[in-house]
């Protein structure tokens, strides 16, 4: 099955789109946009300078965005930045050094997803170089390029106010189908 396939499988709409609905509603997250094109998506790589991972990318064209501010909310392809540029407050305030989160996160320590996380083992010197992607209720959620897979996928990132640091999953997909169990569990 292709990755592009699988998103689709994922996200079945309800409802087809009509001529008047701007994106088409799903079950459970709310509204997914249409796909951004191949061209918007390319644009977004070269306006970042950067080849996006693989499972986002495919997202994207699938979907260009999902949910509302409201709750959930994947930005659309031109509403996407490196957190530095977009949201320079939310990155400044995460990134400050801070006695309980070592610059210095050993990669025992870090490399650790899952259930077994710690969420105050993660690398403040990396969140200044993250891209943001959406917000989720209270939270933002960023694709973490300086942590790669051999597949070319980034480490995906929740950081919220009550966080006392960033639940981390090994990609963009990861992290969205947590947030898929926990809608459907509601």
């Amino acid at each position: 099955m292709s990755p592009q396939n699988a998103w689709s499988e994922r996200f079945p709409a309800r409802h087809s789109v009509t001529q008047s609905s701007a994106h088409q509603a799903v079950s459970p997250l709310g509204d997914l946009y249409p796909p951004a094109t191949e061209a918007e998506v390319r644009e977004l790589e070269e306006r970042l300078d950067v080849e996006l991972p693989p499972s986002y990318r495919q997202f994207l064209l699938v979907a260009n965005g999902w949910g509302n501010a409201d709750d959930c909310c994947l930005l659309r392809v031109k509403e996407v930045g490196w957190l530095r540029d977009v949201d320079p407050s939310i990155a400044e305030c995460w990134s400050e050094p801070k006695p309980e989160n070592s610059w210095s996160v050993p990669d025992e320590l870090y490399f650790v997803y899952g259930l077994e996380q710690d969420s105050i083992r993660y690398r403040g010197e990396y969140v200044p170089d993250t891209l943001l992607i959406g917000y989720w209720a209270d939270g933002v959620a960023l694709l973490n390029p300086c942590v790669r897979t051999a597949e070319g996928e980034w480490e995906a990132w929740y950081l919220a106010p009550w966080l006392p640091g960033a639940h981390r999953y090994r990609s963009f997909w990861d992290l969205a189908m947590d947030e898929l169990s926990l809608q459907y569990s509601r």
